[in-house]
């Protein structure tokens, strides 16, 4: 999962010019949609760790961050700080929820 996860980063990266915002907040609602689907421990390593871990970096987050500051520019830098924790939160609940949602109705049991 992780090898899919670094390539598509990498392409959303490529095609996006470095946005982080985009694969974090998807990366933050598939790992809530799993955390909210009944166990399956398989898929929690091959999705959660693997493909979400490399999918979303906090690393690179970070670094784009800096650069913004770094050039003086501290309200990206803040928007990008702000926006990333602040959807990635509410898009990580949604999935959560949306798993909950979905194992009551035993879809998955």
């Amino acid at each position: 999962g992780a090898v899919t996860g670094a390539l598509l980063r990498w392409q959303v990266a490529l095609q996006l010019h470095d946005q982080y915002l985009l694969a974090n907040i998807l990366g933050s609602a598939l790992l809530g949609l799993l955390v909210g689907l009944p166990g399956n421990h398989r898929r929690q390593l091959f999705l959660g760790i693997g493909f979400c871990g490399s999918f979303t970096t906090f690393s690179g987050w970070m670094l784009a961050a800096t650069k913004k500051i770094s050039m003086g520019d501290w309200t990206a830098a803040m928007g990008l700080i702000g926006g990333t924790l602040g959807l990635g939160l509410g898009a990580g609940l949604f999935g959560y929820l949306l798993g909950k949602n979905l194992s009551n109705k035993s879809l998955f049991g």
